[in-house]
């Protein structure tokens, strides 16, 4: 087998790993938490439906956000997953992250590997329009997620709408489609009994 297909196939079972990474959320029927890798669909699926409600279509590209989605949470394999409402953990977080990217996407041949750390690092910076749109999708998944179901993870945690919106000021640079949804999402949480 040739070195470079060698390397991608390695790169694709070590992301395999994302699956058994569990995040604090649960699933929308409360049966389990989820993994990382259902919430990086979950996301790509949300991306595309929503990506009507971009208040800018003409200077974003779909596939680069899909592409951004698809990769950025692959350094959980590593680092692991930071509950967005942990400031301890969040302190670090981008540190401990860029060194996963790092050694991960050195799996890959270098081009690649090199593009795909370029990719992650502008989803983390959140100052492109494809960058700003991919992080309101990431960061809405937990709220939807968190509003439908029992929303465990913030019943566990204490979690009030005040905090969502404090945690969550980022989104009010994405589109205003997604920033309406934030506020009926925390709304409705809030009248289920969801956040404190």
């Amino acid at each position: 087998m040739e070195k470079r297909l060698r390397q991608q196939i390695d790169f694709i079972l070590e992301a395999d790993k994302l699956k058994k990474v569990i995040r604090r959320n649960w699933l929308a029927d409360d049966s389990r938490r989820e993994n990382t890798a259902e919430h990086t669909w979950h996301s790509i699926l949300a991306a595309m439906l929503f990506f009507e409600y971009a208040d800018n279509k003409e200077d974003l590209d779909l596939l680069q956000i899909i592409r951004m989605i698809t990769l950025h949470d692959l350094v959980e394999i590593e680092a692991g997953d930071t509950f967005m409402f942990d400031e301890e953990g969040n302190r670090d977080k981008f540190n401990r992250e860029n060194q996963a990217a790092k050694k991960l996407f050195t799996l890959l041949p270098y081009n690649q590997g090199k593009e795909y750390y370029e990719l992650w690092h502008e989803f983390e910076k959140e100052e492109t329009p494809n960058a700003i749109f991919a992080a309101a999708i990431d960061k809405i998944m937990p709220v939807l997620l968190n509003t439908y179901s029992k929303g465990t993870s913030w019943r566990e945690a204490g979690i009030t709408g005040e905090r969502v919106f404090e945690t969550l000021q980022s989104i009010e640079k994405g589109p205003a489609k997604i920033r309406e949804l934030l506020s009926e999402l925390v709304g409705k949480a809030r009248e289920k009994g969801n956040l404190v």
